[in-house]
């Protein structure tokens, strides 16, 4: 069956308008082909619409884990700011919002600060604090103002039978059949597009311009230069997974090759070497008994355990942190404006290190170390420097000073974190390590 735009229009508007309660509609947007489509068929049916009917607000949310691959994370942003402008300009009740991860919760801190290890299978620690949590917050804080919202996502039945299988079993019986019940209480899930079948898809957007400006040639660029593939937003565990060839996070070891960025490269985009260089160095160390420790974080040397795969120990941590700023600088020489790590981030890694009494390595002295700068390392840690010369002058010897200084650096990472659960414990367990050393 030949797709058919002008039903999937007339349904949307239908639910547009025929829905008494005017929930607002989030739209999933993750730049993709599907989410993409979805977005170009809602806002179509929207210049359909009477300007003074289009009383119901749309939001178009687009997460960012701020470990996206760079060349996709460069178009998307470019696609988002042509989006939030022509909407405006064309009088439409559409917003753009994009989450992202709370500084204590982004991968870069818990990889390097916590020393918690690249993800996989059977450990994805990353999935809720980079994908789900940030945008499950705007979907709750949306629906607190309002009561309830209705959630739009490119799924489409034809992408695999399980996801067909999820999108067949969830449905109820509202309007006829149209809306699925969500996860998070008051909320719907709408899925405009899901009987498209994938060669029906590409055909239309080739044929039909976006209507918040230029074609969709990139797009199509993109998926042929990296094979196929892309995330669709995550806002719960029923989200597929992107699976082996997809657009996604450059760092993701939980696939064995990230084809994608590999296809990449191979297609001219060979700044992007020293990224597959550093996640291919993850992958392989992962399980290497000699970059972990033998207790968790909340332990100390005393709890060693052979058979425990703690966090990566000090030395790795500080040494990933070197070789990922290398591989930073090497990608600045062409893409000049290219973060991989932030500033917050570099600070929150430091302070997390005070946290687990760390003390022995330095993000500045690093970072000056590759950089070729002199920052000191007041400027990661943000300590007052005045305070701490007082602190030396009142202090009869070096180890006092040392170990009072110490515990307040472990106090105020909990509070440049706004985390100050289990601060007693830290400090506790740095005050018996230190005796233990001086004794």
């Amino acid at each position: 069956m030949a797709l058919d735009i002008k039903w999937i229009l007339c349904e949307i508007e239908e639910q547009y308008l025929g829905d008494d309660n005017p929930r607002p509609w989030i739209i999933g947007f993750s730049g993709g082909k599907d989410s993409t489509m979805l977005l170009q068929v809602v806002w179509l049916t929207l210049l359909r619409i009477p300007a003074e009917l289009r009383t119901r607000r749309i939001y178009v949310v687009c997460n960012d884990t701020l470990v996206e691959n760079p060349k996709i994370a460069q178009f998307i942003h470019r696609t988002l700011d042509s989006i939030q402008a022509e909407a405006a300009k064309q009088g439409l009740p559409l917003t753009v919002h994009q989450t992202t991860p709370k500084l204590e919760d982004t991968f870069w801190v818990n990889l390097l600060g916590k020393g918690y290890p690249a993800p996989n299978n059977s450990f994805r620690w990353c999935t809720d604090r980079l994908k789900i949590n940030p945008t499950t917050e705007f979907i709750k804080s949306t629906i607190s103002e309002v009561g309830e919202a209705i959630i739009l996502l490119g799924t489409r039945s034809d992408e695999s039978s399980t996801r067909a299988r999820s999108i067949e079993k969830s449905k109820i019986h509202i309007q006829s059949e149209r809306l699925q019940k969500h996860v998070l209480p008051n909320a719907y899930v709408f899925a405009p597009i899901k009987e498209v079948l994938t060669e029906e898809l590409w055909p239309y957007l080739l044929q039909v311009n976006p209507p918040w400006g230029g074609t969709h040639r990139d797009l199509v660029t993109l998926y042929n230069n990296a094979t196929g593939g892309d995330c669709p937003l995550v806002i719960d565990k029923t989200t597929p997974s992107c699976g082996n060839s997809r657009f996604g996070c450059w760092v993701c070891t939980v696939v064995k090759k990230d084809k994608s960025m590999d296809a990449l490269i191979d297609n001219g985009e060979e700044w992007m070497e020293p990224l597959a260089d550093f996640r291919d160095m993850l992958q392989e160390n992962r399980n290497n008994r000699e970059w972990r420790q033998k207790w968790g974080r909340n332990e100390n040397e005393e709890d060693e355990n052979e058979e425990r795969w703690g966090p990566y120990i000090p030395e790795k941590r500080a040494e990933m942190l070197r070789i990922l700023l290398q591989a930073q600088k090497e990608v600045q020489r062409t893409e000049k404006d290219l973060i991989i790590i932030n500033y917050q981030e570099l600070v929150a890694i430091q302070v997390t290190w005070h946290r687990d009494s760390i003390f022995n390595y330095s993000v500045a002295d690093i970072y000056n170390e590759v950089y070729g700068t002199d920052l000191d390392r007041s400027d990661f840690n943000n300590q007052e420097v005045f305070e701490k010369e007082i602190l030396k002058e009142i202090c009869d010897n070096s180890r006092d000073f040392d170990l009072i200084n110490e515990l307040l650096e472990i106090q105020k990472s909990r509070y440049i974190l706004v985390n100050n659960y289990g601060l007693h414990h830290d400090i506790e367990n740095h005050l018996e390590n230190h005796t233990r050393l001086n004794r």
